[in-house]
């Protein structure tokens, strides 16, 4: 059986774009539904979730292991995994890696962009690593079975979190910095290290990611897939779009910013302007899938590797977990 999985998206929640999801075929997204939440605020957010489950429950439900991704594709729907791009809810209690899994979460960021308790974000100038809370929390995720993503951390930090954690970690939305060179890229000797760990790499549709920017061609993207597949095996590639569908541009500078700046720093790419960059014509949202197909295909990708690519892989790494 093949699966289609996008596994990031920060979209503006609504009924359209889980019709867009099932459009495009997805069995499994994995949604950001925090940033800078505290704990409490989190909780705010499973709420709102609760809804979304409630209205629109011939499209979604929660998916909680990989199970549910066999499910989603029986019964036509879309598996909704919680994740964190920050590690913000979890505050400084390690008591709340446990609770957080149990309400849902199944991805987690050690860091957003800065310097946070667990380790430092690809933006800071000094990358001191994984602290030592962070190395705890990392055997907490691993029991509890919450995953680690570095998709926002520094180098140091993920070479630090791909030694110390017992399970594969994943980046789930960046793009090798040989490729094209933004901060949040990867290096490929990080990718290789990633690779011989068995963890996952989820390529970006972000525009401030990809060579060209809004002007990426498909090609382009699909000749980077090929030479990231000279680096890493073709299982430890998947998608994760970093989607930001009908999102308002004030949130980026929130997402830039959280609750520590008073400042605009609206990041990489953005050439101090804030505002969601354009998507590229042939992937302006989920159902670029399609396109993503034939592009791998064309770039001489057989059927079972293209397959991985766009779910499969994320898949069999969902069961690790």
């Amino acid at each position: 059986m093949n699966y289609k999985i996008d596994n990031l998206q920060y979209c503006k929640w609504s009924r359209k774009i889980f019709e867009i999801n099932r459009e495009a075929g997805l069995d499994a997204i994995h949604v950001t539904i925090v940033y800078h939440e505290d704990f409490n605020e989190h909780l705010n957010e499973i709420q709102k979730w609760k809804k979304y489950f409630k209205n629109n429950s011939d499209l979604i439900f929660l998916g909680k292991s990989f199970k549910d991704i066999k499910k989603a594709n029986t019964e036509n729907k879309t598996a909704i995994f919680f994740g964190f791009q920050n590690c913000s809810p979890i505050e400084d209690n390690i008591e709340l890696v446990e609770k957080v899994h149990e309400l849902g979460c199944r991805f987690m960021q050690l860091t957003y962009n800065n310097q946070s308790l667990l380790a430092t974000g690809c933006y800071e100038k000094n990358d001191s690593g994984v602290t030592n809370f962070g190395r705890e929390v990392i055997k907490e995720m691993n029991r509890v079975g919450i995953v680690i993503d570095m998709s926002h951390s520094a180098e140091k930090s993920t070479l630090d979190a791909i030694e110390i954690s017992e399970k594969p970690i994943a980046i789930t939305h960046a793009n090798p910095s040989f490729w094209h060179a933004a901060k949040r890229n990867k290096s490929s000797e990080l990718l290789k290290i990633l690779n011989d760990s068995g963890g996952i790499l989820g390529l970006s549709l972000y525009p401030h990611h990809l060579k060209n920017s809004t002007n990426c061609t498909l090609e382009n993207f699909c000749e980077m897939i090929a030479r990231t597949a000279e680096i890493m095996d073709i299982k430890n590639i998947g998608i994760g779009s970093d989607l930001c569908l009908d999102q308002p541009d004030e949130i980026v500078e929130w997402m830039r910013n959280g609750t520590w700046s008073k400042g605009k720093n609206f990041g990489e790419g953005s050439k101090n302007k804030p505002g969601f960059p354009t998507q590229p014509k042939w992937f302006e949202d989920a159902r670029g899938f399609k396109n993503l197909e034939k592009g791998l295909k064309k770039v001489g990708f057989s059927d079972d590797e293209t397959n991985g690519i766009l779910g499969n892989n994320w898949y069999n790494f969902y069961k690790t977990i």
